[in-house]
């Protein structure tokens, strides 16, 4: 599945899938410096048990990687991710 990256305005950015014009995927963030706080994380019904919330997590954090940022996680699905795994402990601000 691809996400495309959305600036939503200022400093408010999102990885999002679309289907037409419904977004029906998307995980978002505000960009404070070199620090993401992911706040909000959406998988709509018709997607969901199909791994599309940790398919964004990925999708953020390698875009993290990438650019050398640090992820905050404010989103209890990123909050749970993180504490249930150490794949994402390079990106996660301690």
């Amino acid at each position: 599945m691809e996400f495309e990256l959305t600036n939503r305005g200022g400093e408010e950015y999102a990885f999002q899938h679309k289907e037409g014009e419904h977004v029906d995927a998307e995980i978002s963030w505000t960009q404070l410096g070199d620090v993401m706080v992911v706040e909000h994380t959406f998988v709509d019904d018709s997607l969901r048990g199909q791994g599309v919330a940790k398919q964004l997590l990925n999708r953020a954090a390698d875009f993290a990687r990438e650019k050398n940022y640090k992820i905050e996680a404010v989103c209890s699905y990123v909050v749970a991710s993180f504490d249930k795994s150490t794949d994402y402990d390079d990106v996660k601000v301690s």
